[in-house]
């Protein structure tokens, strides 16, 4: 049921879980419940809307050059402006987010199954950022960052760390890469060794690199080609 959903392009799977567990989604008129089949003739509905089931389209994948100030939501109360009042018509999803102080690449795609490929830690994808940090970091500091720093009690760390880019003043310029998504978790890494970031960008989200002629707020679509590579989890070749 979940993957049909993601299918339509309603969210991810572990999201759509949700909604179905919540009794959001009902199958021929009766709550549905995970583990539950659907075919092309049932009717499947959420919140008493039916579902159009997909035709076996080609996914779509958006790279997207998030500027600071934007924020990853369909919609702000406060009315500040978001990355999907930028993007071309569709039913977007993004694949992980970017708070709103963070700049650099963001995947969107209309193929939920596809979102879930890309985010679901047992892929293992690596992300890798630029971050400015106040002040430089010591031997063991770097160390204690690779071997792993405790946030709300689960172990978080660098997969790699490296100075990058010439100082500015008090503050210096490092390279990460890590293989989570979790909620601001570069920030909160380099905050827990008395290190705050004052700017961060996305440089890559697995195979895929931020083009350095895409401006930001401005996007550009892949290659069928190069989404259907997206699918072949543990390809870590440049796309």
């Amino acid at each position: 049921m979940q993957k049909l959903l993601a299918a339509a392009g309603l969210g991810s799977r572990r999201e759509l879980e949700t909604w179905i567990e919540a009794g959001r989604v009902t199958l021929n008129g009766k709550v549905a419940k995970l583990g539950d089949r659907a075919g092309p003739q049932d009717v499947v509905a959420v919140d008493g809307k039916p579902v159009r089931q997909p035709e076996n389209a080609q996914p779509r994948v958006l790279l997207y050059h998030k500027p600071v100030g934007e924020l990853v939501t369909r919609s702000d109360p406060e009315g500040r402006r978001t990355v999907f009042s930028q993007l071309p018509p569709g039913r977007w999803i993004a694949v992980g987010r970017l708070d709103l102080n963070s700049s650099g690449l963001l995947l969107l795609t209309d193929s939920g199954e596809l979102a879930n490929r890309l985010m679901h830690p047992r892929y293992g994808l690596e992300r890798e950022y630029l971050a400015r940090v106040r002040g430089v970091l010591t031997a063991a500091e770097l160390a204690r960052l690779r071997e792993g720093i405790p946030l709300d009690g689960i172990p978080a760390r660098f997969e790699r760390i490296q100075g990058d880019r010439p100082s500015e003043g008090v503050n210096r310029w490092y390279r990460v890469v890590l293989q989570e998504g979790r909620n601001r978790e570069v920030r909160r890494l380099f905050e827990a060794v008395g290190h705050p970031v004052s700017r961060l960008s996305r440089l890559r989200y697995g195979p895929v690199e931020l083009p350095a002629d895409l401006a930001a707020g401005k996007w550009r679509e892949l290659a069928p080609k190069t989404v259907n590579g997206l699918f072949r989890q543990g390809d870590t070749a440049k796309l």
